[in-house]
């Protein structure tokens, strides 16, 4: 079965959601159980070893028997059996347990495999972000709010930004993944009626999972719709991080711009271009990715006991929420990696405005100098208003403004007002704070 598309899924992920590795993971925790009953005299000693030596049935030999039962626990018993010499022994598998057992307890576990993954790349999306902040954390650049210029700020203060934006969301997985590191070994509506709490206990011990404090047919689905959201809240923070990169690219800003390869092509028709198609991609498979959390958290309301409405659901919100995610991380990591800087039309970009950048502490300090803040808004705006009408620079409209006004401005402190570097001086501890982030 293929989740996503091949050309998102990378290797080590996609092992993860196999339909091979899924059977190796239900052997795994049949295996477990039945010798734990062993153990505890409730299933003969001997039925233990050909079943541990049974082979985990293909995905193909499981889709044979399936086409015919309609049901994919008992065709995986029925494809295993097959594989169980002698087959008598396999009677003894599942003993106790319900469908659910199996399938919510494996899902754990490929749960958690899937979180040790995405972990590793949001630990590694943010070394890079943490990295190129740094090495940019004296590169002046105009700050922009609603898409306008607004006051100088740094480079590395806005790749500061995203850096801890990650290393909370890894930190949430991490969170996230402790809350489905959970089974159940609890029989059909969870009241242990066929098996003996131990046996849950014992091999949840053996496979690093909690028993589910209480369980009906199922695990209840919070945890599930938790990790799913956490992976979304990291999808989005990769979009983010596009979405800056694709505003930085654009022609009239021409700041930021993704690598470009020899030999790569920008447009079938127009061979000028070199578009951020990486940064594109990453902002429409973030859409996917959050995409999931709806359904997935609806999977929590079940008819009583359980239902199976949810798991429809998750056989294909999981795997693909998980490996469109490492996927985004992998490749947000690449482009932070490779990003083209113009640090020289950063500067030429916070020029463009003739000065529009500092009215802020223009007026600020208009105010410390005795006028009121009233006066000093309206001084200030209405000479910036002349300047975005007449490109004129904002000293000059100032001055013209002020001795409209019948007032003198101070040059000296002018010209400290529309110094960028005093905009940033303070930020010290921010990248104080980053240094220290690991």
């Amino acid at each position: 079965m293929e989740y996503v598309i091949d050309r998102y899924t990378l290797p080590e992920m996609g092992r993860v959601w196999s339909e091979a590795h899924k059977y190796e993971l239900w052997c795994q925790v049949e295996t477990l159980v039945l010798e734990a009953h062993a153990k505890a005299g409730t299933v003969p000693e001997e039925s233990v070893p050909p079943v541990r030596a049974a082979a985990a049935p293909t995905p193909e030999a499981v889709a044979a028997v399936e086409a015919v039962t309609g049901h994919d626990v008992i065709a995986f018993l029925t494809a295993w059996a097959d594989n169980t010499t002698p087959r008598s022994a396999a009677a003894w598998v599942h003993y106790g347990m319900t469908s659910s057992d199996l399938l919510d307890t494996a899902l754990a576990l490929q749960l958690t495999e899937a979180s040790d993954l995405l972990v590793a790349r949001a630990s590694g999306l943010v070394a890079v972000l943490r990295e190129h902040a740094l090495t940019h954390r004296d590169t002046l650049r105009v700050g922009r709010t609603h898409g306008i210029h607004a006051e100088p700020d740094i480079w590395g203060h806005r790749v500061a930004d995203f850096a801890f934006a990650v290393a909370r969301c890894r930190d949430r997985l991490r969170r996230a993944q402790d809350a489905v590191a959970v089974g159940k070994l609890s029989g059909p509506v969870g009241t242990y009626s066929n098996i003996d709490p131990a046996i849950e206990a014992t091999v949840m011990a053996q496979l690093g999972l909690r028993p589910a404090d209480v369980a009906t047919q199922v695990v209840f689905r919070d945890g599930i719709a938790e990790w799913v959201s956490v992976a979304a809240q990291l999808a989005t923070v990769c979009e983010a991080i596009a979405l800056e990169i694709r505003h930085g690219q654009r022609t009239e800003v021409a700041e930021l711009a993704e690598p470009f390869s020899a030999g790569q092509k920008g447009s079938s028709s127009m061979p000028h271009k070199k578009n951020p198609i990486r940064s594109e991609r990453i902002c429409g498979l973030a859409r996917v990715v959050r995409g999931y959390v709806t359904p997935v958290m609806e999977g929590m309301a079940l008819w009583h006991e359980r239902d199976i409405s949810h798991s429809s659901v998750e056989r294909i919100a999981l795997p693909d929420a998980a490996i469109a995610t490492d996927y985004l991380l992998h490749l947000t990591t690449g482009l932070v990696a490779g990003l083209v800087v113009d640090k020289t039309r950063m500067v030429a970009n916070l020029e463009s405005t003739g000065g529009l950048i500092y009215t802020s502490s223009v007026l600020l300090d208009l105010v410390a100098a005795g006028m009121s803040r009233e006066d000093a808004y309206a001084l200030v705006q209405a000479a910036a208003m002349v300047t975005w009408e007449t490109q004129t620079p904002l000293r000059e409209t100032l001055r013209a403004e002020a001795a409209a006004r019948g007032q003198t401005l101070d040059e000296a402190r002018l010209d400290e007002a529309c110094r960028p570097g005093r905009y940033v001086e303070r930020l010290g501890p921010v990248f104080d704070r980053l240094e220290r982030l690991s």
